[in-house]
């Protein structure tokens, strides 16, 4: 935070001209009421907090506003609305500016932020997202011809054995997955709590970055970043992405996917995909239920790569 605090990412998202740092850390909440909606009786509850604990992990004060933030490195589908809700009451209480409660996350080089409101400010359920945006202090400039130069010169390399096709849909987590291993190696148990989703989904994002060659696995349940993992992830962001693109268009189906793409202008329906495995050398592995699944897998990585052109 201190990187978005000094390029001045945090007051161009508050529309501040400048901000300081303010308030955070641990500390009591007090004691106050609010309400949540029991949407299976559909109605409201109330609920008593009386000297709870809350942490802060940072806060910015501009001339309009006092923003507090909580920072996270992984990329989760939702997050504990406390996190937020707590502190907002109590700074709320307190000063006469505005409180804006900022969801702050880091990860593949893009400081993503996004603001939230409590349109009743006694009611937790309330929260509604009022602007999101992404930054990043580094060049991020990619051109369609940057992918095509990957896709004429890359080497096809022979499907791994032993380790199942990709079933992870939001590739961006991947990244991030590879980010979190790159401090420790962590068990499957460990990345289940951290993105706060099944051990099975642990398994598909895993086993996604050993297909690439991201991440090894050293027993039934233990990952950890690769060699080539800790060569890539230093990198800067423009040239992260573009080997990481290397990596997935090595792969034959996906290769062939992103050429339809280029051919086309469009990006591959599932039934096109569908087709592209059943005449591969995976029609034998991939059958059944499991064949659209693993399409729909393909579609979302050739989108990330599309998605990464700038012009």
């Amino acid at each position: 935070m201190s990187c978005a605090l000094a390029t001045g990412i945090i007051a161009d998202f508050l529309g501040e001209e400048a901000v300081i740092p303010t308030v955070s850390g641990r500390m009591g909440t007090g004691s106050f009421d609010f309400s949540i909606s029991d949407t299976k009786n559909n109605i409201l509850r109330s609920v008593r907090v009386s000297n709870a604990q809350m942490e802060i992990d940072a806060a910015y004060e501009g001339r309009s506003c006092l923003a507090i933030l909580e920072a996270k490195r992984e990329i989760s589908e939702d997050f504990i609305i406390r996190q937020l809700y707590y502190p907002f009451r109590v700074w709320q209480d307190r000063i006469t500016r505005p409180v804006r409660p900022i969801f702050f996350v880091y990860s593949n080089n893009v400081f993503s932020l996004y603001e939230y409101a409590f349109s009743d400010i006694n009611t937790y359920s309330s929260i509604a997202l009022i602007q999101h945006k992404n930054y990043s202090v580094e060049d991020t400039a990619i051109t369609s011809q940057d992918i095509q130069s990957i896709l004429q010169n890359v080497v096809i390399v022979d499907e791994p054995s032993g380790i199942p096709f990709p079933q992870a849909d939001i590739f961006e987590r991947v990244i991030n997955l590879c980010e979190l291993l790159r401090d420790n190696p962590r068990t499957k148990q460990k990345i289940t709590e951290l993105y706060a989703f099944n051990e099975r989904q642990a398994d598909y994002y895993a086993n996604a970055g050993r297909y690439l060659g991201l991440i090894d696995k050293h027993s039934t349940s233990l990952y950890s970043l690769s060699a080539s993992g800790r060569k890539i992830l230093p990198m800067s962001w423009k040239n992260k992405q573009l080997a990481i693109c290397e990596l997935i268009l090595s792969h034959r189906v996906f290769h062939e996917a992103i050429t339809l793409y280029f051919s086309t202008g469009r990006l591959p329906e599932i039934r096109d995909i569908t087709a592209i495995i059943t005449r591969s050398d995976l029609q034998k592995l991939i059958t059944g239920d499991t064949l659209s699944r693993r399409s729909r897998t393909i579609r979302s990585w050739i989108n990330w790569i599309t998605s990464l052109i700038s012009e």
